[in-house]
């Protein structure tokens, strides 16, 4: 031992006992096993955290608390923490906090939390990726001016690149975030388009997975729906024949979306709607309209409106398919706002021309119309029943009685002078009772309105002073139904047409029997019996 603890002549060192050396080394390891320790706690401390926080998000009532307690700050650096499920989670948490309020996702965006996003989207594994785009789409969601600082922090090239990912789901969150951006205006979706979006979307409108489909339809419908120039980038990307196909598809959201996008693109021009209709979505279309999805049968009948609307020729195609006769069917079955989008298709097919307003007449589509006119609580429901109406009843005599035989042209008065009526439900009531009276010819049933005010009686009793002059028939039943009586009873202003109207039925009478329906008749006669006796 002496030996061993001996200086080695020249060497500088001294050699230490075995021992000792082996001491040394199980504390050094021990000192490394408490450090790593250390570190161990902190990342399962950091684990805990960044997960509870992510579920407690999930619940709304704990969003103030955790606002109040700084958890943006906390949770910033935690994207770029060196461990990935730790990052995975701190990005879903932002993701459901920013989605509560547009307060929160303002928050993310002060933060500065969105360039560490876009930077991570480019650089991370595939959940991270997810739960990065579902951050962005939670910002995105609330308004145009956050959808503005997701697309100026860079975010749209990282998106972009994402819909080329090999794993769907990451395509997925990708294109939702894009559509969420782009639904906002008109420059957003630019952006969008920009960004080389399109075509990409409809690769992955092409992918055998249900929901990555029925996404990037969604998000595609958001970028048509601003104007036509964008409505025609889509179209060019060789959309709308994919989209068609998928009219029949068994699956009813992925339905929904596809009939929204193909009525985006119709809406804006003739040429658009054209693109669409020789996509043969018809008659296909008209079984959607007997889904048993309410948004299937709606956005549907949206797309066969929107078709509709533009031309007579367009019109007429719907009509040859059947359309007509399968929208009343569905103006007839559906209620509340899912009745508006059939109720304008049949007042648009039937305002272009005389044949296709009968069409609408002999497939039963005036019930349903009188019917939402009167029982729908909803004003504009009511003013559009009235416009579809007034469309039907303003081409000829013949299809003003078909309107009047209804009982329509009452209901509409009666609408029109309703006080809780709005503005706009008086106003549309007031133009179809005016442009169906103006061509009904059927007496019988215009007496009812002889109790209509001034503004509205000067149209009935003017179709009275045109017809009762060519019907001798129709003057004697006029006096018989105490229709006669009835404008006696008008206090007409002198000078004013209504006036002159009531004279020229006068005129067309006896004075004697005109004198005799007169309010004031039977005071004369006592007069005349007074100055008689006197």
């Amino acid at each position: 031992s002496s030996d061993l603890s001996s200086h080695v002549s020249g060497s500088g060192f001294t050699l230490i006992p075995l021992p000792f050396r082996e001491r040394q080394t199980e504390d050094a390891a021990a000192m490394s096993r408490a450090v790593l320790q250390v570190f161990e706690e902190y990342q399962k401390a950091r684990v805990t955290f960044v997960q509870t926080v992510a579920d407690l998000a999930t619940r709304p009532q704990n969003i103030d608390a955790l606002q109040n307690a700084g958890v943006m700050a906390l949770l910033r650096p935690l994207l770029l923490d060196n461990v990935a499920s730790i990052q995975q989670s701190a990005a879903l948490a932002l993701g459901r906090l920013a989605n509560f309020s547009d307060e929160l996702a303002e928050s993310v965006v002060t933060h500065e939390i969105l360039p560490q996003l876009v930077y991570s989207l480019s650089q991370q594994n595939r959940f991270y990726k997810k739960a990065a785009a579902f951050v962005l789409r939670a910002v995105s969601k609330h308004s145009p001016q956050l959808a503005q600082a997701v697309v100026d922090s860079g975010a749209l090239e990282a998106l972009v690149t994402c819909l080329e990912e090999f794993d769907p789901s990451v395509k997925e969150s990708a294109a939702w975030a894009l559509g969420y951006i782009a639904r906002h205006t008109k420059e957003l979706a630019q952006c969008v388009v920009d960004a080389g979006a399109v075509p990409l979307l409809v690769l992955c409108f092409q992918e055998p997975e249900l929901t990555l489909k029925r996404i990037s339809a969604s998000a595609l419908s958001d970028i048509c729906k601003h104007s036509p120039e964008l409505a025609q980038t889509v179209v060019d990307a060789g959309a709308v024949s994919l989209l068609a196909k998928d009219i029949s598809h068994n699956d009813a959201p992925l339905k929904r979306q596809v009939c929204s996008c193909l009525a985006q693109i119709a809406k804006h021009s003739v040429d658009l709607a054209e693109v669409v209709v020789e996509a043969e979505i018809f008659p296909r279309i008209l079984h959607c309209l007997k889904d048993i999805d309410e948004f299937v049968r709606k956005n549907a009948a949206t797309c066969i409106r929107e078709i509709a609307r533009h031309t007579p020729d367009l019109a007429k195609l719907i009509v040859n398919a059947g359309g007509v006769a399968a929208i009343v069917d569905y103006v007839t079955e559906s209620r509340g706002n899912n009745r508006l989008p059939g109720i304008m298709t049949l007042g648009y097919i039937a305002a272009f021309s005389e044949t296709l307003a009968l069409a609408v007449v002999v497939s039963k589509g005036i019930p349903p119309l009188k019917d939402a006119l009167i029982n729908e609580p909803e004003d504009h429901l009511k003013a559009a029943s009235a416009w579809s109406l007034g469309q039907i009843g303003r081409h000829s005599p013949d299809h003003a009685r078909a309107l009047a035989e209804a009982d329509v042209l009452r209901r509409l008065l009666a609408v029109y002078l309703h006080q809780d009526s709005s503005e706009d439900l008086q106003t549309k009531a007031k133009r179809a009772l005016k442009s169906v009276i103006q061509k009904c010819t059927h007496l019988p049933a215009l007496e009812p309105l002889l109790e209509a005010p001034p503004n509205i009686l000067k149209y009935v009793v003017q179709q009275f002073a045109q017809v009762l002059p060519h019907d001798a028939n129709a003057k004697r039943a006029f006096v018989q139904s105490g229709g006669l009586q009835k404008i006696q009873e008008v206090k007409a202003e002198v000078g004013s047409k209504l006036h002159d109207y009531i004279d020229e039925i006068n005129m067309l009478y006896p004075p004697e029997i005109v004198q005799y329906y007169s309010p004031n008749y039977a005071e004369t006669l006592l007069k005349k019996l007074d100055e008689f006796s006197g």
